[in-house]
């Protein structure tokens, strides 16, 4: 039950993604009145012959028209239609105030000030956390004092984030997705790149503070060099280099392994790029792990300053 033949009831099948998201939308399309009342208007002839026609070029097991229509219903389908070409259900921007107020109110307390914050302590201080929000100007080591890597020469901030076509450790094993991002890059201002006197695909290394090699310690595995290849663009503030994360792999096949004296071939393709958590910041007090957040506990992921010199 809940899933396959029936799935969702009588006659209604969950056997492909499509068997519920559409129903998803459906349900957005309607509306929460029972009797429709909320319903958005049904996708005109034209604005069905445009989102035909825009996927025209996929192929059926993709998209369907005639099995995407049996998955809502006719009666639906144009409704549904009307979502999908927008993206979503949006309020009109008439019903979203009220003279110069919004309309949608929360509706409930809002927290500004937390008891249970005030009277609790931070166990490395001693001192009673704020109850209320505050700028604090980071990054601060677990005794709150002040990092200034910036002043010592490490003149970038470094950040990561996730690009769409390789967004785990363990995508690097999807050749689809590497033929599409086979390789990622440091990224770096237009400005910066002239600054450090470096071009479009240069190699370099970062290097901060707390990781003055430039490099993974894996133990008896060695040492593996921070090093990429530079990505210039203006779509990044100066100041500041980035680097998406799921490339820069020493093992998922990026080795080759000894296994009970077989050796498993490695891949190169899933040693590509670079990987440079090991640059963040490691906290001066606690000294093995990095800086943290003192009330919430996560890992601060863009406080670090580092270099790039050349490799």
């Amino acid at each position: 039950p809940g899933f396959g033949e029936n799935g969702f009831g009588p006659g209604l099948h969950l056997k492909r993604e499509e068997d519920m998201y559409l129903r998803m939308v459906a349900n957005i399309a309607f509306g929460d009145k029972p009797d429709g009342s909320e319903k958005v208007p049904a996708a005109s002839t034209e604005e069905m012959k445009i989102f035909e026609k825009a996927r025209r070029h996929l192929p059926s097991t993709v998209y369907d028209a005639k099995r995407w229509q049996a998955v809502v219903g006719p009666e639906l389908w144009p409704h549904v239609v009307y979502v999908l070409n927008r993206g979503g259900r949006f309020q009109g921007y008439a019903q979203a105030y009220k003279g110069d107020q919004l309309a949608n109110k929360y509706g409930k307390m809002l927290g500004i000030y937390f008891d249970n914050l005030v009277s609790a302590k931070n166990s490395m201080t001693g001192e009673p956390y704020l109850g209320h929000a505050d700028f604090i100007e980071g990054p601060r080591d677990v005794l709150g004092r002040k990092i200034d890597d910036e002043a010592q020469g490490y003149d970038l901030t470094l950040i990561t984030y996730k690009t769409i076509s390789q967004c785990k450790s363990r995508t690097v094993g999807n050749y689809w997705l590497q033929a599409v991002y086979p390789e990622n890059s440091f990224e770096i201002s237009v400005a910066d790149a002239r600054r450090l006197g470096v071009n479009d695909g240069d190699r370099v290394k970062a290097v901060s503070a707390s990781n003055q090699e430039g490099v993974w310690d894996l133990g008896l595995a060695g040492k593996k060099p921070m090093i990429g290849r530079v990505r210039i663009l203006e779509g990044l503030r100066p100041g500041v280099v980035a680097f998406s994360l799921g490339h820069g792999h020493w093992a998922q096949g990026a080795r080759p392994v000894v296994i009970d004296g077989a050796t498993v071939m490695a891949d190169p393709r899933r040693a590509t790029g670079v990987h440079a958590n090991a640059a963040m910041r490691v906290d001066p007090v606690l000294k093995n792990t990095g800086l943290v957040d003192p009330v919430g506990g996560s890992a601060v992921f863009y406080q670090t300053q580092v270099k790039l010199v050349k490799a």
